[in-house]
C-alpha cells in the first residue's frame, strides 16, 4: 500500500509537491533561525571571554574577590612557572597572562609640561611576543582607526575617542601615571602608536592597550600578572569541560588568600545568570516560531484534505472502508511530512553551516570596524539544530491530516449520492 500511495503522490503534484514545499520552507526557516540564535549567543560569550573572563581564569583568591577594582597588589606572582604548569596539564586551552590597571594619561606640551590629562584604564597583554594569540582574539588589527599597531617596546594604543578629546595624534608622547604593585607612584613614558575603537562607549571613553612586559616594568610587576586566562582551542565555550578543568586545578592548590584559583566563565560577574536569561529568551523565540510553523502546516494539511472530500466520498461509495481511507491519508501525510522535513532540514543546515564557516560580513553597514563587536555574523549548528525543525514539520502535518480525516467516519450513503449527483 505504501508503494501505491508513494506512486500516487509522485504522479499527482497537487497532493505532494505543494504540501511538501510548505513543510520544507517552514522547517528550513526553523533550522536556520535556531542556528543563527545559537551563533548570536556564542558571539556574546566570545566577547566576554576574549576581553574579560576567558573561558577559565586564574587569579589569586584575594584578587577574585576584588576583581572589579583591579587590585594588582593581590596579583599572581612567578607566572612563568604557573604558565608552564597550565600549558603542560591543560594543553587543550590557550593560556595568556594579562594585567588590568587604572591611572591618568598625561599629555605634555612643547616644553614637556602637562597640557592635558585624562583618567584611563588599560590592558597589559602579550603583543610583541612571537606568535601572540592576543592579536587574534582581541581583533586589534581590524580595529585600528589611525596610526599603526605597536612594533616595539614603549608603544601603546589608545581609543580614538580619547585621542580626539585630548587632541593628540599617533607618534606623540604620553605619560602613564599609576601605582605600582607595592602601592607607590608609577610614572612611565610611552609613544602613541595608533588609535582603536572598541565599539563599547564605556571603554571608548578612556582605554589603552600596551604590551604586558612594558606594564610589568612600569608597575613594578616583574614575573607577575593580575590574571591568566584560558581559551579553548576551537574558541567555543564548553561549560562541562571548563568545570572539570577548574576542579582539577583547584584541588591541587592551597586555600590561602594568595594561592591560585581557577574560575569558569559562568561563575564570573553574573555572566551565568545573563547567559541563562539569553538562553531562555532565545528558547522562547524558537518555541513561538515552531508553534507558528506548526499551526501553518496543520492548517495546510487540514485544508488539503478538506478539498479531497469528494475523492473520499467516491472511494467510500465504491466500497472502500472508512478506516482504510483514513489510514491512507495518514500514510500520505507521513510521506509528505518526511520528504518536506528532510528537504527543509538539509537546506536549512546547508545555509547554517555556510554562515557558521564563512559568516556574513556586515562591515559595509558599519562606519568603522570595532574590537568587541565583530563585523562577521556567524551561526552555530548544534545537535538540537538537526531535530528542531524535523519533528514539528512531521508531527504538524500528521496532526492536520488526522483531524481533517475524522470527517470521513461521518459520511453517509445518502450524502454521498447527493454529492455525486447520482
Amino acid at each position: 500500500m505504501i508503494r501505491f500511495l508513494l506512486k500516487g503522490l509522485i504522479r499527482d503534484y497537487s497532493r505532494s509537491l505543494f504540501p511538501a514545499l510548505i513543510v520544507a520552507i517552514g522547517v528550513m526557516l526553523t533550522v536556520f533561525l535556531h542556528a543563527y540564535l545559537n551563533g548570536a549567543v556564542t558571539m556574546v560569550i566570545q566577547s566576554a571571554a576574549h576581553y574579560s573572563t576567558g573561558h577559565v581564569r586564574v587569579t589569586t583568591n584575594a584578587y577574585a574577590e576584588e576583581a572589579d577594582h583591579m587590585p594588582n597588589d593581590l596579583a599572581l606572582m612567578w607566572i612563568d612557572s604557573l604558565l608552564t604548569d597550565l600549558r603542560r596539564n591543560f594543553p587543550d586551552l590557550h593560556w595568556t597572562p594579562r594585567i588590568k590597571f587604572g591611572g591618568l594619561l598625561d599629555i605634555p606640551d612643547e616644553k614637556g609640561e602637562t597640557r592635558v590629562q585624562a583618567p584611563i584604564f588599560g590592558y597589559g597583554v602579550v603583543l610583541l611576543a612571537p606568535n601572540s594569540y592576543e592579536w587574534k582574539i582581541l581583533n586589534i588589527q581590524d580595529a585600528i582607526v589611525k596610526g599603526r599597531i605597536p612594533q616595539k617596546s614603549g608603544e601603546i594604543l589608545i581609543t580614538d575617542e580619547l585621542a580626539e578629546r585630548l587632541g593628540i595624534l599617533p607618534g606623540q608622547n604620553a605619560t602613564l601615571i599609576s601605582s605600582t604593585m607595592h602601592g607607590s607612584m608609577a610614572l612611565s613614558n610611552f609613544i602613541i602608536a595608533g588609535t582603536v575603537q572598541f565599539g563599547i562607549a564605556a571603554m571608548d571613553r578612556g582605554a589603552i592597550i600596551a604590551d604586558i612586559s612594558d606594564i610589568q616594568y612600569a608597575l613594578d610587576m616583574q614575573q607577575s600578572a593580575g590574571e591568566i586566562i584560558g581559551l579553548f582551542q576551537d574558541d567555543i565555550y564548553n561549560n562541562e569541560q571548563a568545570v572539570v578543568i577548574a576542579t582539577q586545578f583547584n584541588l591541587r592548590q592551597s586555600h590561602d588568600s594568595f594561592s591560585a584559583n581557577m574560575r569558569t566563565l559562568r561563575t564570573e560577574g553574573g555572566i551565568g545568570d545573563y547567559l541563562d536569561i539569553v538562553g531562555a529568551a532565545s528558547g522562547l523565540i524558537i518555541v513561538i516560531f515552531v508553534l507558528a510553523m506548526s499551526i501553518v502546516l496543520w492548517n495546510a494539511g487540514l485544508t488539503g484534505n478538506l478539498r479531497r472530500y469528494g475523492e473520499f466520498g467516491l472511494r467510500l461509495a465504491i466500497g472502500e472502508e472508512n478506516a482504510h481511507v483514513y489510514r491512507s491519508i495518514i500514510v500520505e501525510s507521513f510521506l509528505v511530512g518526511i520528504s518536506g522535513s528532510l528537504l527543509g532540514t538539509i537546506i536549512g543546515l546547508a545555509g547554517a553551516y555556510y554562515v557558521q564557516i564563512y559568516g556574513i560580513n556586515v562591515g559595509t553597514m558599519m562606519e568603522r570596524s570595532t574590537m568587541m563587536i565583530t563585523n562577521v555574523i556567524r551561526a552555530q549548528v548544534t545537535e538540537v539544530t538537526y531535530l528542531i525543525g524535523f519533528l514539528p514539520g512531521l508531527l504538524a502535518t500528521l496532526l492536520g491530516s488526522a483531524l481533517s480525516g475524522v470527517g470521513i467516519y461521518k459520511r453517509k450513503t445518502a450524502q454521498l449520492f447527493k454529492e455525486l449527483e447520482v
